[in-house]
């Protein structure tokens, strides 16, 4: 028995360290893309869209380092709360689309990208913002690690595909999607508050978990027109390319098919 215990306990420890070690390449594999990103994409007197997400805190960092440094005149708008603070907190200038309608360059992470470059974003709740910036920008570049690399969607990632509706709407709207689209769309909970997530702009997240693979082009429109539905995180056609950290500590990079 004390043998046994002995046993369990190391491979215990081995899992932990291992499970430390692999978040550890993961973290790293983010910077080496953003960072990638923010030297090939930025330049002197641009206006930037600043995505959400884990690995646009590295874009930040970068995006600050070569302003102090090269003495850039940046002008940064951000795609949520959590990237407004980012900007802030980096001494970044803050604008607005109001003030700046056409940027330069959009920078966002992604949940999982596809061979063609279909995005399903919107993980951490920012999806509508997120689309609305990507939209405005002359280019649309992604970063991520390599675990979100993907031939087709869901392979990776295995949360579905996040919705933003209207709160009164999501029952009827989770139900015409089951129906029509197949799956299920259910109501993400919040973790550290009672009931549901809530997004920047008050509405209410269906995460759709869907059995197979789909046209996205098409099911991105439809499902758009469903009343209720504000915006889904399905980028389609949008972004033009993509950088992915790898396990090895190099940065590979993907073009979307010329259309």
């Amino acid at each position: 028995a004390v043998c046994l215990s002995v046993s369990l306990r190391s491979s215990q420890q081995h899992v932990c360290v291992s499970g430390r070690a692999a978040a550890s390449m993961a973290e790293e594999a983010k910077k080496l893309a953003a960072y990638a990103a923010v030297d090939n994409h930025v330049q002197n007197n641009q206006v930037v869209g600043v995505g959400s997400g884990s690995t646009i805190v590295y874009a930040v960092d970068r995006l600050a380092e070569r302003v102090r440094q090269e003495k850039l005149n940046i002008v940064c708008v951000p795609t949520s709360f959590q990237a407004r603070q980012l900007i802030l907190q980096h001494g970044l200038t803050l604008s607005d689309l109001d003030r700046h309608p056409e940027l330069d360059v959009a920078i966002d992470g992604a949940d999982e990208v596809d061979a063609e470059l279909t995005l399903i974003k919107g993980g951490g709740g920012c999806l509508t913002q997120e689309k609305i910036v990507a939209g405005c920008a002359k280019h649309f570049i992604v970063i991520a690690d390599y675990r979100k690399d993907s031939k087709a969607l869901g392979q990776q990632w295995k949360k579905g595909v996040p919705i933003e509706v209207i709160p009164m709407a999501y029952v009827p709207i989770s139900r015409t999607i089951a129906k029509r689209f197949g799956g299920e769309a259910n109501l993400r909970m919040a973790v550290s508050k009672a009931g549901p997530v809530v997004t920047d702009n008050s509405n209410f997240i269906l995460d759709w978990k869907f059995e197979h693979a789909q046209n996205w082009k098409e099911v991105n429109t439809a499902i758009k027109m469903i009343p209720g539905v504000v915006e889904t995180g399905l980028f389609v056609r949008m972004a033009e390319r993509a950088y992915f950290g790898m396990e090895d500590g190099s940065v590979q990079f993907r073009d979307a098919p010329i259309n």
